[in-house]
C-alpha cells in the first residue's frame, strides 16, 4: 500500500509499537490479525495524510545533468516512424489495440473509457466506483505500461 519498502517496514514497526501500547483495549470482539489490520490501515491513512499536508519539494536539478540532459536517458527513448502509410498506421494502431489488452482489467477498462469512449473523469470514477486520484494513477501507470508495450512490440521491430 506505499511504494517504498523502507516506508512500509517504518509502518509495521509502528503498527507493533501502537498494537503492544494498546493490547490492554483490545476486546477481542474480532480476530487478532483483523485489529492488527486494522491499526495498520489506519497507520497507513496518517502517513498519507502527513505527505500530503507537507508535500516534498522537489529540486529540478535531480533530474539534469550538468550539461542540461536528462540524467534517465531511458525517458527518452525516440520513437522514429519509417513513414506515416496507412498500413503502417494501421500495424501500429493493431500492436496498440494488443497492448491495451494486455493490462489489467480494471486499468484496460479505465484506458478504454478515458481515452477510446472520452468520458469525463467524473463519469469515469462515479461508473467504477473509484477516487479521481486513484484515476489519474492507474491511468498514469497503464501509459507507462502501454508505453513499454509499445517500445517492445513496435519500435524495436522497426
Amino acid at each position: 500500500m506505499v511504494d517504498n519498502k523502507d516506508d512500509a517496514m517504518d509502518l509495521v514497526q509502528e503498527l507493533f509499537i501502537s498494537a503492544s501500547s494498546a493490547y490492554h483495549t483490545f476486546e477481542k470482539k474480532s480476530t487478532p490479525l483483523t485489529w492488527l489490520q486494522t491499526i495498520l490501515k489506519n497507520k497507513i491513512a496518517d502517513f498519507y495524510r502527513t505527505q500530503y499536508r507537507k508535500p516534498q519539494t522537489i529540486s529540478i536539478t535531480n533530474f539534469f545533468d550538468q550539461s542540461g540532459g536528462w540524467t534517465d536517458d531511458s525517458v527518452l527513448n525516440e520513437w522514429l516512424l519509417n513513414g506515416d502509410s496507412a498500413e503502417e498506421q494501421k500495424a501500429l494502431m493493431s500492436v496498440l489495440d494488443k497492448c491495451i489488452e494486455y493490462l489489467p482489467l480494471q486499468w484496460k477498462t479505465t484506458v478504454k473509457l478515458y481515452y477510446l469512449d472520452e468520458k469525463r473523469a467524473h463519469d469515469i470514477c462515479r461508473e467504477l466506483d473509484i477516487a479521481t486520484t486513484n484515476l489519474w494513477k492507474i491511468l498514469q501507470r497503464s501509459r507507462m505500461q502501454l508505453r513499454k508495450c509499445l517500445e517492445l512490440n513496435w519500435f524495436d521491430k522497426l
